[in-house]
């Protein structure tokens, strides 16, 4: 059965960087969605041309509110507008909730890994406020690539030395001063710790670009990760 394409009003949209926005909808008649799932968004033109993009939900469900992740993309036709220009009180129509392997469900509270890539942190969001909701006591690992410390997504709720999460950021072209790795891409040598940390059984998050995506699955099969604990979602 095809999903229903709801209206969706924007209420809020907050920075997290200079390029990406949170965007907080109200939308009427939303049955709820797990952490890892996402949305369609469809935005019509006066003369009726449609363009769909999809867009991690960056929260648990919350009533008829969802918050959406949109990292504005230079020529893109949908996400420079709603990252800048859709006003408040304004609609655009969502499907969803979509994506049933990507996710973390409620019975889930045992510990797991997390990795992202840039924007791929989105739905890793998600995961972790359900977790702090829950207030399951178990540790959360994120390892978190960007390029630089301007580029991180939700830094106050990353930095909030909470216990049952433990964060690294791994910087690619500029860390801050003081930073004993230097800034590279994400190796082996960063998966070997965190990696050991985790049960052989407990499940590793991957999100990011395709290439992160799929050089980290790699790097975790030459752990000897299970790859049935290894879940991945992709984009670009």
């Amino acid at each position: 059965m095809a999903l229903a394409w709801r209206a969706a009003r924007l209420d809020e949209r907050r920075p997290q960087t200079a390029t990406a926005r949170s965007l907080v909808f109200t939308v009427p008649g939303w049955p709820g969605h797990l952490p890892g799932q996402h949305v369609d968004v469809r935005l019509t033109a006066d003369d009726g041309y449609q363009a769909v993009r999809s867009y991690s939900l960056a929260a648990p469900a919350d009533g008829d509110r969802i918050e959406l992740g949109v990292q504005s993309v230079p020529g893109g036709e949908v996400s420079p507008y709603l990252a800048e220009e859709l006003p408040p009180g304004a609609e655009v129509e969502v499907r969803g909730p979509l994506g049933n392997w990507f996710v973390r469900r409620p019975e889930q509270t045992e510990p797991a890994l997390l990795i992202a890539g840039g924007s791929g942190v989105v739905p890793l969001a998600a995961m972790i406020r359900a977790h702090r909701r829950a207030g399951a006591p178990s540790l959360l690992q994120l390892l978190y690539s960007v390029r630089t410390p301007a580029d991180v997504w939700y830094a106050d709720e990353l930095t909030d030395h909470d216990p049952r999460l433990d964060v690294r950021l791994l910087y690619t072209r500029q860390a801050p001063p003081g930073t004993a790795r230097a800034p590279a891409r994400l190796t082996l040598s960063d998966l070997e710790k965190p990696a050991a940390r985790l049960e052989s059984t407990g499940t590793v998050y991957v999100c990011g670009p395709t290439g992160f995506v799929e050089t980290v699955g790699d790097l975790l099969l030459d752990l000897g990760r299970d790859p049935a604990t290894i879940r991945t979602e992709r984009f670009g």
